[in-house]
């Protein structure tokens, strides 16, 4: 029962209603399971479905997981899942020769499918799941959105429609960024965001660990990280450039421990967490804690506004190398993803125009000017990142100056088309995050009361649902550098749990759609219909959400 009761989240077991957050309200028995022949509403929308059938299998807490201990962690999660939502207590055993019997769950590893494909048929002889280790993993997500919503009539079991379908993802990396360094959030709440990832066969989440505003990691080599650089002493109130500060001080960090132990439960669910520690700019946690890393010497003091600071990082210094590959050496100590994100983004270059050390460096290394100062600087820590066999990943802002060839773009400013063209056209592989759709931090309707609408405009429903990452200037062969994309949670004006979630929802179930569904297989006025259905879930998984109609903007 232990092994089971890891994989399914306790805190998302109560519906949660939060002033100013209207949540869907689930009467029991208001909606049935469909038990005709009509497709199942999945989201994402799955790459084909075959066949549909009128009939329905039934599960039963006499039913009985099929697994070999390939696929044992999506047995535990299905266990667990239907423990925690349905009280039903499913059995597991490893006798795949098992014979026929319609209260069956069948899961079975083929090495042979693609990875994260899987076939998933319900019939009257049970219900087979068949894929790689994640596939498997997601034919499970498919079948528990196959699961009536509210769940009804628990002595009686869950009743599942005849369907058969195969499936698969269109982009490898399909990720979500939530921003943990202008607010900080409990390692609880990043587990919620790994579940959120997994009902949506997203596969990456990347944590903002580090900025001007806060520092997030436990550091054992540099302890005023944490002492000094994990805090505030205040906040700016209002839209930047803001009205006043709330002089309460704010922060936090994560233990190695915690984040440890985030990790299994993430691994568990097939989804990878991503670090990202900023460099050389959005820097000033770091300095505030060690002033030599700066070019003025400081004093510098943990940033309590918005926007990117003029102090960064001294790219001339030696010592700047040493402490950045030895914080990078304690962070891959922690996370075993082959990405480590650097940042790179929105760095000023004033701090070294007028820094003798990073001028004698431009000198030194042949350099033409600060931008590449830059680029020389993001090279030598993508050397040290490949040299511990990982893989470096920035902003697009790196490309400026030149960078290698190993290194992978995340394009974000605009539609991201300028920064992704520019990097396949140079041999770079890249993952889509633009600010225009998949920017979740932004508004999602004209009408929402959000500090964030000035910021940067609204971001609809509609918006990110037609977003669309293989842009059409793209040239032939080179859509096959775009590894996929990402949503990203900023936190400037998300200062709590509930209104991180709000912001996201429903607007990642029309990211899952776009990362994972072929693209002829979207269509705005289906996703609309699988919506509905798709709230009650969220009500059933605890999510607070925008109940907006998807016809808004």
């Amino acid at each position: 029962m232990k092994e089971i009761e890891r994989f399914y989240v306790t805190f998302s077991m109560k519906l949660k209603r939060t002033p100013g957050v209207i949540l869907a309200i689930l009467l029991a028995g208001s909606i049935t399971q469909n038990t005709s022949s009509q497709e199942p509403s999945v989201i994402p929308v799955p790459a084909s479905i075959h066949e549909v059938s009128p009939g329905t299998c039934l599960i039963t807490s006499s039913s009985t997981i099929l697994c070999d201990t390939e696929v044992e962690r999506s047995a535990l999660y299905l266990a667990g899942y239907c423990q925690n939502f349905y009280n039903l207590d499913l059995k597991m055993i490893a006798n795949m020769n098992s014979g026929k019997d319609p209260g069956l769950i069948r899961m079975v590893s083929d090495p042979e499918m693609d990875p994260g494909h899987y076939t998933l048929q319900v019939s009257a002889d049970g219900i087979v799941i068949r894929g790689s280790g994640e596939g498997i993993f997601y034919g499970v997500q498919s079948l528990i959105q196959m699961m009536p919503v509210p769940p009804i009539h628990h002595d009686s079991g869950i009743r599942i429609a005849y369907v058969y379908l195969e499936d698969g993802p269109r982009f490898g990396y399909r990720g979500m960024l939530l921003d943990v360094s202008r607010h900080f959030f409990s390692i609880d709440f990043l587990k919620r965001y790994v579940d959120f990832a997994a009902w949506h066969k997203l596969n990456y989440l990347h944590l903002h660990l580090t900025d001007d505003q806060g520092w997030r990691i436990e550091s054992r080599k540099y302890p005023l990280l944490n002492e000094i650089g994990s805090w505030r002493e205040g906040t700016m109130k209002g839209i930047w450039p803001g009205t006043g500060n709330d002089s309460i001080r704010h922060g936090g960090y994560y233990t190695r421990e915690q984040l440890s132990d985030l990790i299994t439960y993430a691994q568990d669910r097939y989804v990878t967490v991503v670090p990202e520690i900023e460099m050389p700019g959005h820097a000033l946690a770091a300095l505030a804690s060690y002033s030599w890393l700066g070019c003025t010497g400081g004093p510098y003091r943990v940033k309590e506004t918005w926007g990117a600071g003029q102090d960064v990082f001294c790219a001339g210094k030696e010592s700047t190398y040493e402490f950045l590959e030895e914080v990078l050496d304690e962070v891959m100590e922690i996370f075993p993803s082959e990405y480590i994100h650097i940042g790179g983004d929105e760095c000023p270059k004033e701090r070294w125009e007028n820094c003798a050390a990073c001028q004698e460096r431009i000198k030194a290394e042949g350099l033409n000017g600060e931008d590449e100062l830059q680029s020389y600087l993001i090279e030598r820590i993508e050397q040290f990142i490949r040299s511990m066999g990982r893989t470096l990943i920035g902003w697009d802002e790196i490309l400026e100056g030149g960078i290698t060839q190993e290194t992978v773009v995340m394009s974000w400013r605009g539609d991201g088309e300028q920064g992704c063209l520019e990097a396949v056209r140079t041999g770079h592989r890249v993952i889509l995050s633009p600010s225009y759709g998949f920017y979740l931090d932004y508004p999602q309707t004209s009408r929402e009361d959000s500090l964030a609408a000035d910021w940067g405009g609204v971001t609809s429903l509609s918006k990110t649902y037609h977003y669309e990452p293989v842009n059409d200037k793209l040239k032939p062969g080179e859509a096959g550098y775009i590894l996929g994309g990402q949503a990203n949670v900023w936190t400037e004006y998300i200062n709590n749990e509930a209104k991180a979630e709000y912001m996201t929802f429903p607007r990642l179930s029309a990211v899952s759609e776009v990362l994972w569904s072929p693209s002829g297989a979207r269509n705005w006025e289906h996703f609309k219909e699988r919506l509905e259905l798709q709230y009650d879930r969220y009500s059933l998984w605890g999510i607070r959400f925008n109940p907006a109609h998807p016809d808004w903007e």
